[in-house]
């Protein structure tokens, strides 16, 4: 049986998505889908969000992140995968 190779993605966000929360929307999602990580404010006035877990997962963590919360505006949106560095216990704000 083949082992489920985790991945991780780190996303940008732009819009409106500061003063909106934007950040405690991620934290539940990431939470309800099992995934780890953290999510944090830029002084750009952008959301950084780093998560691991399953693929599938993952990509509907990112389907919720680009649609946001609904005060929110999704301008823009950048995503980098790459293979789980297995660093996080959970998912977190950071500030």
């Amino acid at each position: 049986m083949e082992e489920k190779k985790l991945k991780r993605v780190e996303i940008i966000v732009e819009g409106l998505v500061q003063g909106v929360g934007f950040r405690y929307y991620v934290l539940r999602n990431a939470n309800t889908l099992g995934i780890t990580g953290y999510t944090k404010n830029l002084y750009s006035g952008e959301v950084f969000s780093v998560a691991e877990g399953d693929k599938e997962q993952l990509e509907e963590f990112v389907r919720l992140v680009k649609q946001g919360p609904s005060h929110s505006m999704v301008r823009d949106f950048s995503l980098k995968w790459g293979d789980a560095l297995n660093e996080f216990s959970h998912f977190e704000i950071r500030h």
